[in-house]
């Protein structure tokens, strides 16, 4: 029930009744999963000026794309874990082998590749499957 409905019932009830009326409050999750973007999701992703975005360009076959992909999605889910400038983290993962496009755009050699992007400019990556740790670490500097 939104708040001004609730407002509205209060107005219609006795005191004693308002008193047990119970509000939530939420907010919207500012973290963002885009899994297996296309173009043009990669694009509309890329250009969130709340958050950094990290783009994980992955393949099925990879093993080690498979032992990183966990550790990002880990990282981004967590609420508390920012990036360096203090800008929440997005997620988006580009299967090379159907994105072929991207992956040429963005000079993908070496799977996985991950891209930091601000602002829809590239500002940071690193490749291959590294630990948690140094995810943080790259996390940190951006």
């Amino acid at each position: 029930m939104s708040a001004l409905a609730l407002r509205t019932l209060a107005k219609t009830l006795r005191p004693s009744e308002v008193s047990s009326l119970r509000t939530f409050h939420w907010s919207a999750r500012r973290n963002k999963h885009f899994l297996n973007a296309n173009e043009a999701t990669f694009e509309e992703a890329i250009t969130n000026k709340d958050n950094v975005v990290l783009v994980d360009f992955y393949a099925d076959w990879c093993g080690p794309c498979k032992m990183l992909s966990p550790i990002l999605e880990k990282l981004t889910t967590d609420p508390s874990i920012k990036s360096g400038s203090g800008l929440p983290l997005d997620l988006v993962t580009v299967d090379t082998d159907t994105e072929t496009a991207l992956a040429l755009k963005y000079k993908i050699r070496s799977l996985p590749t991950v891209i930091a992007f601000k602002d829809g400019q590239p500002i940071s990556q690193f490749m291959g499957a590294v630990p948690e740790a140094h995810v943080r670490n790259f996390l940190t500097a951006l």
